[in-house]
């Protein structure tokens, strides 16, 4: 048993065999080409191929796993637990490390995204960093104003160069700071809107995305977001995985009498928690239109029983309570675990239809006086 591992920029590869012995050491530029062609030169036969998850990961993984070497990614934070206990880091040594890792079997593998949705996300990525500039020119233009007494007040994306324009009328050089920072943020607001045209026509091509916006506080950007994350939904066994995936769960500390549940994890993407966050948020406080069930469904899109729910929480409850509402939501329109419901249905479903259990006793009996 041969076990490879590799670190990224330029690699530190070592080889051991099934007993933890070196076979071989070596830095090899961080290129799938010149790394295919190492371990060829070795002329043995690879049982595994360990990679460290990073920026170059997910390239030199797909060239490796194209040519038919059996390359697995490992997650960088299991990894790094991993070492804490050595005194001295350095690239060999992390090698040496995640090899036995690799031998011993104690790692978990990494999926790596498809190349649509590394498109999608490097999109998503691109039209973020417009809109955060965006914003940035606009404050800061407000902030050189306020300290000469000239207050912008509320505006639109519209009206923002007109009024900026009357305020510094009459200041020379005022008005040379207005002229360039506003060609600035129409620079950026032009690009901005044309990467969301491309977005939005992403989502008009992409069955997935069209079935995610049927649900309210769901747009554009928080389906391609969910989406190019998920990736490939066979990938987890059930929708409470999808959850811990994305840090929605809470952390859990138990140890003879001591028993803490705490926040929310965080692990995983941030963008996404933020995604569903927001769509949690309109389902939550905006009321759909038409909707007067007061079961709480998870499959009809109805927020009112979900108010009552959180409202009866404590306040460092609500925003699990917003985690799991988004997990319903986004695991619905996925269609992972109810494809045979039609795409949108706001009549009510009978327990069996929904999966849930019949109400009984005191929470029945809330309800009807609810509902009279």
């Amino acid at each position: 048993m041969l076990v490879s591992t590799c670190r990224w920029k330029v690699r530190a590869c070592r080889v051991v065999d099934a007993t933890g012995r070196i076979v071989r050491e070596a830095k090899v530029a961080s290129e799938p080409e010149t790394l295919i062609g190492w371990f060829r030169d070795l002329g043995l036969a690879m049982t595994r191929i360990g990679l460290e998850a990073g920026p170059l990961s997910q390239w030199v993984y797909a060239g490796m796993r194209d040519v038919g070497l059996a390359v697995e990614l490992l997650k960088t934070r299991h990894v790094r637990n991993a070492f804490k206990a050595m005194p001295v880091k350095t690239d060999r040594k992390d090698a040496r490390g995640i090899a036995q890792l690799m031998r011993l079997g104690w790692f978990r593998p990494v999926h790596c995204k498809s190349l649509p949705a590394q498109e999608v996300r490097a999109l998503l990525t691109a039209r973020k960093l417009l809109q955060t500039k965006n914003h940035d020119v606009e404050m800061s233009l407000r902030g050189v104003l306020r300290g000469f007494g000239l207050k912008v007040g509320r505006t639109t994306p519209r009206t923002f160069p007109g009024r900026i324009r009357e305020l510094v009328a009459g200041h020379t050089t005022l008005s040379t700071v207005a002229e360039a920072l506003l060609a600035a943020r129409g620079a950026l607001f032009e690009q901005w809107q044309k990467l969301e045209k491309r977005l939005r026509s992403l989502a008009r091509e992409d069955e997935r995305v069209r079935r995610l916006m049927t649900a309210p506080g769901v747009g554009t950007i928080v389906a391609l977001t969910y989406a190019s994350a998920i990736d490939d939904p066979a990938r987890f066994r059930s929708s409470k995985a999808v959850g811990a995936h994305f840090g929605l769960t809470p952390k859990k500390y138990q140890s003879g009498e001591t028993d803490v549940t705490g926040r929310i994890s965080k692990i995983g993407d941030g963008g996404v928690r933020t995604a569903l966050y927001e769509a949690a948020n309109v389902i939550l406080t905006r009321p759909v239109k038409g909707s007067t069930e007061v079961e709480v469904d998870p499959l009809s899109w109805s927020p009112w029983g979900f108010q009552r729910r959180l409202f009866r929480c404590p306040r460092r409850v609500r925003p699990i309570q917003l985690s799991f509402v988004a997990r319903w939501s986004i695991w619905f329109a996925l269609d992972v675990i109810r494809p045979s419901l039609p795409a949108s249905s706001s009549r009510q479903r009978s327990p069996s239809a929904t999966g849930l259990r019949k109400p009984t006793g005191k929470r029945a009996a809330g309800r009807r006086r609810v509902a009279g």
